[in-house]
């Protein structure tokens, strides 16, 4: 620095000039000086390489040229663009961020795609062939592509599952006769989707109905609203005339609790002799499977391992009178005397006989709707039963279902579901006062609810 104070001594001859050059030294000093406290280091020293390089060119425009050197002009101003650069080159200071800057999104802007040269995506000269634009498709081939591809059940379950569950049955009714030769128990049979047609994704459960044979005039009905739950879902089964037939005339005296037969205590009965009474490890070895029952669980159900397949069956207890079939599967609480009844024969029939009438893909509708139930979770409880009778009640409006109109129909049913879950009631198409999510919590219905309704405006988003 203190050369370059020397040759600012020798300036002060050229006057106004000289002045000038002075007045702006003195600024640059004055900013130098405070550079450090105000811009920090980083902003301090990019100041300072600044400062030296204008100062260069100022040193080089005040100080007089040497006549004798030709080269003395190039080379100043070769030195003055050299500094010009250093200017140039000279990172900038991080600008200090503000806070509310951090909110702000970073957007960085879009580069040219530049194609590298390396790789040659076809000849030159080749013909270029048109490519074939993208066909989006509607909803009516997704909802076909669909029941054709993800809902198939493999071929050997469809033929394996019922010949293994009517060898259980066999078994099981053998032991029956055997161990309790004086209850009447009815021939078992199979029941479920999978013999109807309408089963989807997997064979993996099956039901086996164990027919209660019951003397009509010993035992009568008592309907559900008369009863303490006042549910008409559920019904009483009463032992009458006892004064003329008193307690031992009939074989299922020993399951009624007071005057009526009791479906818990008939599933108690049946439970112990499933898990402690039959040799289910004799069973499975002939039949070529594993055989375990279930004992934590509630329902009479049996686990059943093959090579080829696992299967679940449930067992119920079913009385058939006055044109009403009972299954032995009473409410949750202390409520020990009530039968469910029971209309999926009767569903299955009524979806069949439309689809007969008209051509209707009713059926086609069903099995796609208990896929999306049973593989979504939160939907798996509308899946079977309810689904059913919202088409039941949308055939009885005379809507179309004929094939073409399959996304139609499709998307009709969401929306009567939507419909029906935003009064939470679903009456049933066999009686109007049964409502179908009675038994289903507040908390169910909204999320369902929710689900169905985001999916009217994109209903393939429950086909993924």
């Amino acid at each position: 620095m203190a050369a370059f104070w020397q040759q600012r001594g020798r300036r002060q001859e050229n006057g106004g000039l000289g002045s000038v050059l002075d007045g702006l030294g003195s600024v640059f000093d004055v900013l130098l000086a405070n550079a450090r406290l105000v811009l920090g280091v980083s902003g301090a020293a990019v100041l300072a390489i600044a400062t030296l390089a204008v100062k260069r060119l100022i040193d080089r425009a005040t100080s007089p040229r040497d006549e004798e050197d030709p080269k003395a002009e190039q080379k100043t101003l070769e030195e003055s663009w050299q500094d010009l650069a250093l200017i140039k080159t000279t990172p900038k200071p991080p600008k200090k961020q503000r806070r509310e800057d951090l909110s702000e999104p970073l957007l960085s802007p879009a580069r040219p795609l530049v194609p590298d040269p390396r790789v040659c995506s076809a000849p030159l000269g080749a013909p270029r062939v048109k490519s074939s634009p993208l066909r989006c498709l509607t909803l009516q081939e997704k909802l076909l592509s669909h029941h054709n591809s993800r809902l198939a059940i493999p071929e050997i379950q469809v033929s394996l599952v019922p010949q293994l569950a009517r060898s259980i049955s066999t078994q099981l009714q053998n032991f029956l006769r055997s161990k309790c030769p004086e209850l009447p128990f009815g021939r078992l049979f199979l029941s479920g989707a999978l013999l109807d047609g309408l089963e989807v994704l997997a064979a993996d459960h099956i039901n086996l109905m164990l027919p209660v044979v019951l003397d009509a005039g010993l035992w009568s009905l008592i309907p559900g609203e008369e009863t303490v739950v006042r549910n008409p879902q559920y019904w009483m089964i009463k032992r009458v005339d006892l004064g003329y037939f008193p307690r031992g005339n009939s074989p299922w005296d020993r399951f009624m609790v007071g005057r009526y037969l009791s479906s818990n205590v008939l599933n108690e009965t049946l439970h112990k002799m499933l898990v402690a009474s039959i040799n289910w490890p004799a069973i499975g070895s002939l039949l070529g499977c594993v055989i375990h029952p279930v004992v934590a669980s509630r329902e009479l159900k049996l686990e059943v391992k093959h090579d080829q397949v696992e299967l679940n069956i449930t067992l119920f207890p079913v009385v058939e009178m006055e044109d009403k079939v009972l299954l032995a599967v009473p409410p949750e609480g202390l409520v020990e005397n009530l039968w469910l009844e029971s209309f999926y024969r009767a569903e299955v029939s009524k979806v069949k006989e439309l689809d007969a009438g008209d051509s209707g893909a009713r059926q086609r509708c069903l099995r796609i709707l208990n896929g999306v139930c049973r593989s979504h979770p939160t939907l798996h409880k509308l899946g079977g039963s309810p689904v059913t009778h919202v088409i039941l009640h949308l055939s009885a409006t005379g809507s179309d279902w004929a094939e073409e109109s399959l996304a139609d129909r499709f998307q009709q049913v969401l929306e009567e579901l939507v419909a029906y879950l935003e009064k939470g009631v679903l009456p049933s198409y066999f009686n109007p006062k049964i409502n179908l999510f009675s038994e289903l919590l507040e908390e169910q219905i909204d999320e369902m609810g929710f689900v169905l309704y985001k999916a009217m405006s994109e209903p393939e988003l429950l086909l993924e």
